[in-house]
């Protein structure tokens, strides 16, 4: 959710995205220990209490030691962003991949245009020369676009540029673009259900090598193509006009609820919407609202807390907040996979005593040491086994063995139980120990080793800070 603004902020300021995006990266793991549900292993640590001791970590049980963690590990990150490479390229996106820079759109000058009555140098001198004139239409009439060319209410301009500056020429100049606010069968719709959405067409395209207006678009689908980008091409046609190709990214007006179906059915790709109004305001609260009444009811536990968000993630398909198709999507099904196929091998690691011995041998090794050296032992193997396995089945691995770990030392299990927790959901030395250093590897343009040149120094901090921390909040 925040990475583009990240990278937006990046390129706003002239600087690498590599220096965000591992810090917010690492930010939001440490973000994660605050509350039962901030990441996988805290919920299925407490399960593993519940388990021992018929009681569950609370909401938020995590709070002291992970709020903690969290202002010094933003401190640390506030000044050891430095440490980050400042020569590493994101890999080309999407939007670089395909040259969005330049659209071509249709515009109809309006009565009272202040560009009425203006040639096309003029105009062009009027904007600054940010957009170009590539075609000027009046009537059934091509006219041909030279410099003393005067342009009248009711010609139709195709213009070309950036697509932050022709939305502002179009509003400044009182342009109106060709089918804006139309739909099927030319229909007025609702403004607040109206959205523009950015897509590129696919190799595998029905679009391909047809125009807009042959294939009927707007009565057919009921959505309007507004504009199109090609890369290294200057279009003098319409968008309507114009034959399409793999790879142009065009511009779709139209109602926001079928416009996935309908990109879908047309072979192209959703890239971004380029509208603000995206439905009702209900709509758009409803799931912060519907998120918010589970984080209370679990919070004060009136009911468990996997109960309270299954029943808000039920709550949000069922009022129509998400679609279930895309609620079907969502789910990672390869990690609940896993996670599944896991949970046996961890009750395996009980039921044959396999947790017990090695929980004996670490408890012979840590026999001689103090308690924090007991607790630091657990939170750092827990750091070192994740980047091998992932964060929560580190924590269906380790859990039952800290716990017995715990046992044979005499000490209560919560506090090993949480360093458990706290390890596996600090993996800051690979991309692959979590889905949000992975998610930052190809648009930071970061190599593996990058991320131990700030994760190194933070993980020791963890470690330092945390088994206090921990011995603190829940004392042996």
């Amino acid at each position: 959710m925040l990475m583009p603004g990240a990278v937006q902020m990046a390129r706003k300021n002239k600087a690498s995205p590599s220096l965000y995006l591992m810090p917010m990266a690492f930010a939001s793991l440490l973000g994660g220990l605050t509350t039962l549900i901030g990441t996988s292993p805290n919920i299925i640590v407490s399960r593993v209490r519940e388990e021992m001791t018929g009681e569950p970590f609370g909401m938020f049980d995590y709070l002291p030691t992970g709020a903690a963690l969290l202002v010094v590990g933003l401190l640390f990150l506030s000044v050891g962003w430095r440490l980050l490479p400042t020569d590493r390229n994101a890999a080309q996106g999407m939007a670089e991949a395909i040259n969005i820079s330049a659209y071509v759109i249709e515009a109809t000058v309006t009565e009272g245009s202040p560009v009425a009555g203006l040639t096309v140098a003029e105009f062009h001198e009027r904007n600054e020369g940010e957009i170009g004139v590539t075609g000027l239409m009046r009537g059934d009439m091509r006219g041909e676009v030279l410099p003393y060319t005067t342009i009248g209410e009711g010609d139709v301009l195709i213009l070309s540029g950036e697509p932050d500056v022709l939305e502002r020429i179009v509003a400044a100049d009182r342009l109106t673009l060709a089918g804006d606010g139309k739909g099927k069968g030319d229909e007025p719709q609702r403004a607040d259900n109206i959205g523009v959405i950015e897509a590129v067409i696919r190799s595998d395209s029905a679009l391909i090598g047809r125009t807009a207006r042959r294939l009927n678009m707007r009565d057919r689908l009921g959505i309007n193509l507004i504009a199109i980008s090609r890369e290294g091409a200057t279009i003098a046609n319409k968008p309507g006009n114009t034959v399409l190709q793999a790879g142009d990214v065009i511009v779709l007006q139209g109602p926001l609820e079928t416009m996935p179906a309908r990109l879908s059915e047309m072979g192209a790709l959703p890239l971004a919407e380029r509208q603000i109004g995206l439905g009702s305001r209900k709509a758009r609260w409803l799931p912060l609202i519907i998120l918010a009444c589970a984080m209370v009811a679990a919070g004060s536990g009136v009911v468990p807390a996997a109960m309270a968000f299954f029943a808000a993630a039920s709550l949000t398909v069922i009022t129509g907040a998400l679609p279930a198709d895309e609620a079907y999507k969502a789910i990672e099904w390869p990690i609940l996979i896993m996670l599944a196929a896991l949970i046996p091998v961890s009750e395996s690691l009980q039921t044959t005593g396999a947790s017990d011995l090695i929980a004996v041998v670490l408890a012979n090794f840590a026999v001689q040491l103090p308690a924090w050296g007991a607790v630091a032992l657990i939170l750092v193997a827990a750091m070192a086994v994740t980047p091998f396995l992932n964060n929560a089945a580190t924590v269906l691995v380790m859990a039952p063995i800290a716990a017995v770990f715990a046992e044979q030392l005499h000490y209560r299990p919560e506090a090993f139980l949480i360093a458990t927790a706290i390890g596996a959901g600090c993996d800051f030395l690979t991309p692959i120990g979590h889905q949000c250093n992975t998610l930052v590897l190809g648009p930071g343009g970061y190599r593996f080793g990058d991320y131990a040149r700030l994760g190194a120094p933070l993980s020791v901090m963890v470690v330092v800070i945390g088994t206090p921390l921990i011995l603190w909040a829940w004392p042996l």
